[in-house]
């Protein structure tokens, strides 16, 4: 997947290919309004995260601009303004998604895959673990076919480890993936809590793993 990076900042232009290069996409920047449309008219891309202010304009201006011309290419806005006011602008103009700065990574990479899957053939819901069974649209959880009642936060917590098997979260990534906004992120022991819960109701203490002084991770071949 190509992704076209719309960013005049280095230090944030890097940060987001660093963590789009982490899921294997490949990634373009441009760091103004004239090299964004050299860009797309040299290459296709697949996505396109796009930045409200630019040195010589503004994201919105150019993202109207491509709607204009039937460019039908999946844009995420990313802005540091955050009014409801703006959010919907920018979605009137033709943004697929809007997010707000400063942002986590979880999340970022989270709207980028909802988007890039919108156009692809449609794919089951359910993730497997072993015997565990995660059904995200439904938010229900089986062991070997028996129903197990989760709260939201253990739920959230146990999607987004299936999701990332073989991959250790850190504490704060799952603490910031359940807290939804940088001012609720604390330093408890909250996540370990949950995990112990979710260990408990499983019954499958093997399946999420511990790493010592980083995090957790489920480990499946």
């Amino acid at each position: 997947m190509d992704i076209l990076i719309v960013e005049d900042e280095a230090i944030v232009a890097k940060q987001l290919e660093e963590t789009l290069h982490q899921e294997a996409y490949q990634t373009f920047r441009a760091g103004s309004v004239a090299e964004a449309k050299d860009a797309m008219e040299e290459r296709n891309f697949d996505l396109v995260l796009l930045d409200w202010n630019l040195p010589d304009g503004d994201g919105i201006t150019l993202l109207r601009s491509w709607r204009e011309q039937k460019v039908a290419i999946p844009v995420l806005v990313l802005s540091a303004n955050i009014t409801v006011d703006d959010r919907v602008h920018a979605l009137n103009v033709g943004a697929d998604d809007y997010l707000c700065k400063p942002h986590s990574s979880i999340e970022l990479l989270a709207r980028v895959r909802a988007l890039l899957r919108r156009d692809a053939p449609v794919k089951s819901s359910k993730i497997k673990a072993g015997d565990v069974t995660l059904d995200i649209i439904a938010r229900e959880v089986t062991v070997d076919g028996e129903p197990v009642k989760l709260s939201a936060a253990e739920f959230d917590l146990l999607t987004l480890l299936m999701q990332h098997q073989n991959i250790v979260l850190t504490r704060f990534q799952l603490n910031e993936h359940i807290a939804k906004d940088f001012d609720r992120i604390s330093v408890s022991n909250l996540i370990d809590v949950h995990i112990r819960n979710i260990r408990k109701k499983l019954d499958r203490p093997e399946l999420i793993q511990s790493i010592r002084g980083v995090g957790y991770t489920i480990k499946h071949p």
